[in-house]
């Protein structure tokens, strides 16, 4: 049975942060190494999808306690432990889809998102990424850690088994449902070029984890 996405994630807000870090392979290597790709200048302007609970902010805030970060996620809970979190930093805490907010123009230095877009297509992501170019400002990245398939055929079985189960439950396009869907390293790297980044590399890699970085 598929869960509202927000639902899903408030119901286990609990475990959340300890499943996280002890329950996906090497999590306690990557999230401190997508912080530290962040930028340290005072006043870093960062954009955070699907923020949660901000476990990368735990080490980016560390490394950078005056960065402006602006989080975007769809469950209440998480944004409201994220806030207790970090009570003396610079949040902005927005709760929508990331794929309806408005990201405005070169008003980010970076952005970064860690286990949250493998729940979306390609053919989704374009737009989102085309927005997010424009947001960063030249020369800005992406950084992008998540979770990914070694094979387009996985890929495809995992998104006809949810199309499968979004038919049963007679759930409408456009509304969130979890259900991990993740790209191939490649189809990702694609999105995002064809999204307008000029760069677009992978840094690191552990287990079905791999982190990417887009260079506007």
């Amino acid at each position: 049975m598929l869960e509202r996405m927000d639902e899903f994630f408030d119901s286990r807000l609990a475990i959340y942060d300890e499943h996280q870090l002890d329950a996906i392979a090497s999590a306690r290597d990557f999230y401190p190494f997508t912080a530290g790709l962040l930028p340290r200048e005072p006043g870093a302007r960062v954009l955070d999808l699907g923020c949660g609970t901000g476990l990368e902010l735990e080490w980016y805030f560390q490394l950078n306690p005056t960065a402006r970060v602006t989080g975007i996620d769809l469950a209440p809970g998480m944004l409201d432990a994220l806030r207790a979190k970090f009570p003396k930093h610079n949040l902005e805490l927005i709760c929508d889809s990331y794929f309806d907010v408005p990201l405005g123009a070169q008003r980010f230095d970076a952005a970064v998102s860690v286990e949250s877009l493998h729940h979306f297509t390609q053919a989704e992501k374009i737009p989102l990424y085309t927005r997010l170019c424009t947001a960063l400002v030249p020369g800005g990245s992406f950084i992008l850690t998540d979770y990914f398939v070694s094979a387009g055929a996985e890929e495809a079985r995992l998104r006809g088994e949810l199309e499968r189960l979004r038919r049963e439950q007679g759930i409408e396009d456009g509304e969130f449902y979890h259900f991990d869907t993740p790209l191939t390293v490649a189809h990702e790297m694609e999105a995002l070029r064809a999204a307008g980044f000029t760069q677009v590399e992978v840094l690191g890699s552990w287990a079905s984890t791999a982190t990417l970085r887009a260079t506007r």
